[in-house]
């Protein structure tokens, strides 16, 4: 009994740094901005910043631009991470565990630094661009890095190592033995990827897909270091009302920021009801 609530005394006194800082830096925060988006200017409860959120064109723009990116970056870049996550499983145990340490070295090359060296290799005087004009090419000479295509390319590429890193472990679990079953029972490799493989991968693909949607769909920093206020995303939109140096307005980012948190959390709940239902399926 005494070594029981001593453990149990270890695990609370563990636990509480931890609580601590959920408390300051993710609860109270969140906690004081949905409050925040239900005030208006002079400190008053109004659902004004709702109202101006959901019928404002300028704002609903930045919301389905965010939601278009989000998608369009997260099903190519799902589409790249399988292949790759494949082409994975069959190296050697060495070489794998080489490439997810690669990986894992990729996966954390995002932000300014990411949008930077985006910047330097295709910007207007980038090195490829520089290297295309001296070779007489012109193949990128319409490229604009400061665009929505450059937006999506940049995305793609920060989502292809995280959706590698969580789709790599699913392709492990697919057993050699089952392939030597289906081959011995007559099944080609198409059969077998379409009744066995792909029905395993499918809830690893479900969640992933929406792991990669979330991922970008907050996305900021990235986005603003490449094309600063220039392009209208939702979360460009909220940082420029809370440090905007003309008119600042924290309750309508509060409330920008509260439909963010919504989308994303509804694509979670979709993403663990299709996983449920594939898996009775």
């Amino acid at each position: 009994m005494y070594k029981n609530k001593k453990t149990l005394l270890f695990i609370v006194q563990a636990l509480v740094p931890f609580a601590v800082v959920t408390l300051l830096f993710l609860l109270l925060p969140s906690i004081m901005m949905i409050l925040d988006s239900f005030k208006s200017s002079s400190g008053s409860f109004t659902l004004e910043n709702y109202k101006t959120a959901l019928t404002n064109a300028f704002y609903l723009k930045g919301i389905t631009n965010s939601i278009q990116i989000s998608l369009i970056s997260s099903f190519i870049g799902i589409i790249i991470a399988l292949i790759c996550a494949y082409s994975i499983s069959k190296l050697s145990e060495k070489g794998q565990n080489r490439i997810i340490t690669i990986l894992n070295m990729t996966s954390n090359y995002s932000g300014v630094p990411l949008a930077f060296g985006y910047i330097i290799l295709l910007g207007n005087t980038g090195m490829f661009i520089l290297l295309f004009k001296h070779l007489g090419l012109n193949a990128l000479s319409s490229f604009n890095i400061y665009s929505w295509i450059g937006l999506v390319i940049v995305y793609i590429y920060f989502q292809i190592p995280l959706a590698i890193m969580l789709l790599y472990p699913s392709f492990l679990g697919i057993k050699k033995e089952w392939r030597q079953s289906a081959m011995l029972l007559g099944a080609n490799s198409s059969q077998f990827w379409a009744k066995i493989g792909i029905p395993v991968l499918l809830p690893s693909i479900v969640g992933t897909l929406s792991i990669l949607f979330a991922n970008a769909m907050g996305a900021y920093s990235t986005a603003y270091a490449l094309v600063g206020r220039n392009y209208n995303l939702l979360t460009i939109r909220i940082g420029s009302l809370v440090v905007g140096d003309i008119m600042p307005n924290p309750e309508l980012a509060g409330a920008l920021a509260v439909i963010l948190g919504i989308t994303t959390i509804s694509a979670m709940m979709i993403n663990e009801k299709m996983s449920k239902y594939i898996r009775r399926g």
